[in-house]
């Protein structure tokens, strides 16, 4: 069945770990009928958790997307997962999800996950609505979590519902938009309509007029119609709600028990009736510049959200349309690569499992497979158009490690597959660095790169060794020196003869010339591994060839790029060249490269080096009462605490770590919060290391050489 864009609903389930999201889908799914029995964690049987390892652990890990047939409507459902591990699935179900059903655990308020997600939330501009959900839970307080929503989101944040009897024993909702109580049965399903008791009517109609003005706000017509007759028909309530809702300008909070299966039904009914629809929202940016309107008699356009591998069936594309209709049949073009695609099967998904059909609309979610060079945030149209929809910004990486191949046999072996998991998980970064000789991944937090190590097994059984990956350190200088060197060699035949006169001085923007010198030439080059070098040619009268110049700044690079000290690349160094010696027949480039490479090492030596250190700003979102323990831990660390603030009823601390200090972090952090506790991190800049660990970084080179860390 083709539904139309105003009939689609897709819905993101959002929430910190342990809010009850694939419990409420598994409710969800139920209510629609498209399913006969709910499945449960413990037994390992739910739609959205499907793969081997979330049935394993018991929590999701991957963003699964189903879909169910409400009245005449279709909603496709977005199961994200909590951890911010695995922020990225849940960033690419935003990205096409027109409403966001933020669940908060009635016993744990807002969490430090919910702050986190809320920033993509503000920042893709979804609608969302709030449930409160376990409130029959012994120590549900849906008040306290009201009011602290409220506290982190602002006003817009206005009820629908709450519970009369939260607790063990609730059973019963106020919906002061219908003001109606719904009372369900000991196990859940569809409850019994009842009259508001007389002593909730007050506080109910309180709410029930916040809806009301909140619907009228933004219409004139419906403002009007307020204040002739003091409130709205139904019909007139749901259209000024779906445009505030569309429009972000209130966020309406319901109550739920997904275990019991309570709530759900009103929810999706009001999914259905009042929240946006893809024509309703906002048109998408596209890049470059101009927007799309979802428009389903316009040109084809589709995004591809997600990407993944299965076996037995490769690569799988997880797209929405955003205009037009695609035909399975079709011919689709990528704005990237202007690779032609065809889209040989279009399926919707039901989690694991997936049902082909014909055609999808603009609005609607679905997959194909076998796409030959597409790939996440990659977007297709029908030949003639080249719109390209807005990229999906993914979060940088917060943990790095280095990766170590079962055998040196396999490391090619190795780098494919972690480039195969690369292309379909963005948040994912595979670094091969030749500066520190490792194969480095930079993830998201200590799950994300297990799981990475998971599926290489699974996927191509082969062994990771995660071990601690190699600092970029860099070397300077912080005082000048001169140094004379002469290269002689006679081994028969034609020798090798060149003197190298040398300065080298710490360089810093502005400084002038040396008054000393007459500079001939100057060179200023930006290095690869950031500083820079200053070369100057300063010989008078002839006492080295110019031509010999080129030879010398080599053998300098030479070592600037294996400095002296513990073999990491050399910076803001200012080299003149004031004279020297050469020899008719001996001297040649070999010989003068040489020379300089030894008078670089020797005088770098006599001044006053420095081994510099990458410095990260850390941002750390805590609960206060876990600050004492963690702010004791960046102590430790060799940290400079920059600021703390409050963010929400959460305590925010800033802090500017040595990387070489924050291996392992996420882990520490998680162990010290007992997983309340979140952070991310930036590079800032170099800065010295203190004098004991230079020594201890020198004599670690001196007896171990290249194979050591550095």
């Amino acid at each position: 069945m083709n539904y139309d864009t105003k009939n689609i609903r897709n819905v993101a389930l959002l929430g910190h770990s342990g809010s009850g999201k694939t419990l409420f889908n598994e409710c969800m799914l139920y209510e629609a009928g498209a399913i006969n029995r709910r499945g449960t964690i413990e037994d390992q049987n739910t739609v959205s958790d499907y793969t081997d390892i979330e049935q394993e652990r018991g929590n999701s890990l991957f963003a699964t997307l189903m879909h169910v047939g409400w009245k005449d409507s279709k909603i496709n459902i977005i199961d994200t997962p909590g951890f911010d591990d695995f922020v990225g699935e849940v960033v690419s179900g935003l990205k096409v999800a027109d409403l966001g059903v933020m669940l908060l655990n009635a016993r744990s308020g807002v969490e430090v996950g919910t702050e986190l997600i809320w920033e993509y939330v503000e920042q893709f501009e979804t609608p969302c609505i709030f449930v409160v959900n376990q409130c029959d839970h012994e120590k549900a307080d849906f008040d306290n979590t009201l009011e602290q929503a409220r506290n982190r989101f602002g006003p817009r944040v206005i009820p629908v519902q709450y519970p009369l009897n939260p607790g063990t024993g609730f059973n019963q909702i106020i919906d002061a938009l219908r003001m109606v109580m719904y009372e369900f049965p000991k196990d859940g399903g569809k409850p019994v309509k009842k009259e508001i008791p007389a002593g909730e009517m007050a506080r109910a109609e309180e709410m029930h007029k916040a809806l009301v003005e909140a619907a009228a706000e933004n219409d004139e017509t419906l403002m009007e119609h307020y204040f002739d007759q003091g409130t709205l028909s139904e019909e007139e309530l749901a259209q000024g709600l779906r445009v505030a809702i569309a429009h972000q300008q209130i966020f309406p909070v319901f109550c739920a028990s997904a275990t019991r299966n309570m709530g759900s039904g009103r929810i999706m009914g009001f999914i259905n009736d009042v929240c946006p629809s893809p024509a309703d929202r906002r048109p998408k940016r596209l890049e470059g510049g101009g927007t799309l309107v979802c428009n389903p008699t316009d040109k084809t356009t589709l995004f591809i959200y997600k990407t993944t591998t299965e076996p037995r069936v490769g690569l799988v594309s997880y797209f929405k349309v955003y205009s037009g209709m695609v035909h399975a049949g079709d011919e689709l073009i990528n704005a990237r690569n202007d690779s032609h695609e065809r889209f040989g099967n279009i399926f919707v998904s039901e989690g694991k499992n997936r049902e082909q059909v014909n055609q999808l609309g603009a609005g609607d979610l679905g997959v194909t497979v076998k796409l030959k060079d597409s790939h996440t945030n990659d977007t297709l149209n029908v030949k003639g158009t080249d719109r390209q929809i807005a990229r999906i910004a993914f979060p940088e990486p917060r943990i790095r490690t280095a990766v170590k191949p079962p055998n040196k046999s396999d490391t090619e072996k190795v780098s494919k597959a972690l480039h195969q998991i690369q292309e379909e998980d963005p948040t994912l970064v595979v670094e091969h660095s030749q500066e520190l000789k490792q194969l480095i991944l930079h993830g998201q937090g200590q799950l994300h790169l297990d799981l990475v190590r998971y599926r290489i097994k699974k996927l191509y059984d082969l062994d990771l060794e995660f071990i601690k990956p190699r600092i970029p350190y860099r070397e300077t200088i912080t005082k000048a020196a001169n140094e004379v060197y002469r290269h002689k060699k006679q081994t028969g035949g034609a020798g090798q003869f060149a003197e190298v006169h040398m300065r080298i001085e710490p360089w810093h923007e502005g400084m002038p010339d040396p008054s000393d010198l007459v500079v001939r030439n100057r060179e200023e080059d930006e290095l690869p591994w950031g500083g820079k070098l200053i070369y100057m040619w300063c010989i008078v009268g002839g006492s080295i060839d110019a031509r010999f110049s080129n030879a010398i700044k080599k053998g300098i690079m030479n070592k600037m790029h294996e400095g002296p000290l513990t073999g990491s690349a050399c910076r803001d160094i200012r080299v003149s060249i004031y004279d020297g010696k050469m020899h008719p027949v001996d001297s040649n480039d070999m010989a003068f490269q040489t020379a300089a490479t030894m008078a670089f090492k020797s005088a770098f030596r006599q001044a006053a080096p420095q081994i510099m250190e990458p410095i990260y700003d850390v941002s750390i979102l805590c609960p206060e009462e876990h600050m004492g323990d963690i702010m004791g831990d960046l102590q430790t660390r060799r940290a400079m605490i920059m600021g703390m603030d409050a963010e929400g009823h959460y305590q925010k601390i800033l802090a500017r770590v040595p990387l070489a200090e924050l291996y392992q972090y996420s882990s520490t952090l998680r162990s010290l919060s007992q997983g309340r506790a979140k952070h991310s991190r930036s590079f800032a800049e170099y800065m010295p290391v203190p004098p004991d660990v230079q020594n201890q970084l020198m004599s670690d080179y001196e007896a171990h050489g290249h194979d050591e860390e550095h």
